[in-house]
């Protein structure tokens, strides 16, 4: 999974260099920038196979427009026969879209959004896509509320949150921009990649760049006060509370941070309270843990240890939502203004992700 995610992140860096530019002079997705995109991705696969599969040969055949068309028309034959062949809709959309056939890459993917139930993040951002390749328009409406959608099901989507940054700050709101990719640098990608991140942030922040700062190397918006015990080596490190450390046996570690507004409206003493819970059966939580909003960012581990009723252990859930809340009033339960962030693991794709408290209770 970590693979992927990287290789996820390293084709949307390429999109920055290649892409932004044509994005930020048209603002909107022109049929130039989609053939980059569509380029760019295109490439950085055929990278992938060639360097990454040593033993596949390296001549390949059946390139031509002639052999493609016999595939395609070999897939449409396939899909007549069985309409609920997931795969093969994948195939063909991802098809459409590279010979830039935008019509019908829209249809296959609808369809293949009503063969997943619509929950599957990957595949609204997808859709999204391939609608704005179609209607050659900006990212709002339609595609901005799949991507939307594409973060509620899964917000360390590294694709969601590119072009959920990308949206924001097309509509100038370049504070949520900077957070959307605060939250890609949150998913750990190289080095080099962390500091294009960087530099984008910075520019939206409207600061200068400064590479590996404390802040942004805890995974906190550049503007956060500094870290306790931060600094240059000659700094006298003040004392601060000890978060729990990773446990290796955990069924999900989350690494726990406070958004700006959070950190503007919270004290230092409250606490915050890490549930896992079953969206289906909220109550009683399967587990539970607490930290202090002091020793936040932080990294908590939830296990069958922290599980809440015997025999409902946290490894027996396939998917559960995880939440974090910092409590104003001490108590567990939702209060007004309480800050809070949640998601959904399913922690066959991923145990270790990342959770920001960014929301608040009315």
């Amino acid at each position: 999974m970590t693979f992927w995610i990287i290789l996820t992140i390293l084709c949307l860096v390429a999109l920055l260099f290649a892409a932004w530019p044509i994005y930020r002079d048209a603002q909107r997705l022109t049929p130039m920038l989609a053939g980059v995109v569509v380029f760019t991705v295109a490439l950085s696969v055929v990278l992938y196979n060639q360097v990454g599969s040593p033993n596949v040969p390296s001549g390949r055949s059946g390139d031509s427009l002639e052999d493609m068309e016999s595939v395609m028309a070999s897939l449409e034959a396939r899909l007549a026969t069985n309409p609920d062949d997931l795969k093969g809709w994948q195939m063909y959309a991802r098809s459409n879209m590279s010979l830039q056939r935008f019509d019908a890459a829209v249809e296959a993917y609808e369809r293949i959004m009503e063969l997943e139930d619509g929950r599957n993040a990957q595949t609204l951002v997808d859709l999204a896509l391939a609608i704005l390749s179609r209607d050659d328009t900006a990212i709002e409406g339609r595609p901005a509320a799949l991507i939307d959608g594409a973060l509620a099901l899964d917000p360390n989507n590294p694709a969601a949150l590119f072009y959920s940054g990308v949206a924001a700050a097309n509509q100038g709101d370049t504070d949520l921009a900077a957070e959307r990719w605060e939250i890609l640098l949150g998913l750990n990608p190289p080095p080099e990649i962390r500091s294009v991140l960087e530099q984008r942030i910075a520019e939206w922040r409207g600061e200068p760049y400064e590479p590996s700062s404390p802040a942004v190397a805890a995974g906190l918006p550049p503007d956060h006060p500094p870290v306790e015990g931060a600094g240059s080596a000659a700094a006298e490190p003040a004392p601060a509370a000890t978060a729990p450390a990773a446990d290796p046996n955990a069924v999900v570690t989350a690494r726990i941070a406070l958004s700006q507004g959070a950190i503007e409206s919270i004290g230092a003493d409250a606490n915050v309270f890490v549930i896992a819970r079953d969206p289906a059966q909220p109550s009683p939580p399967i587990a539970v843990s607490r930290v202090r909003v002091s020793q936040l960012p932080a990294v908590v581990s939830l296990g069958d240890s922290e599980s809440m009723v015997a025999g409902r252990d946290l490894s027996g859930f396939a998917e559960f939502e995880l939440l974090a809340r910092v409590s104003l009033s001490g108590s567990p339960a939702a209060t007004s203004g309480d800050w809070y962030g949640s998601m959904i693991v399913r922690p066959d794709d991923s145990d270790s992700v990342f959770l920001s408290i960014d929301q608040q209770v009315p």
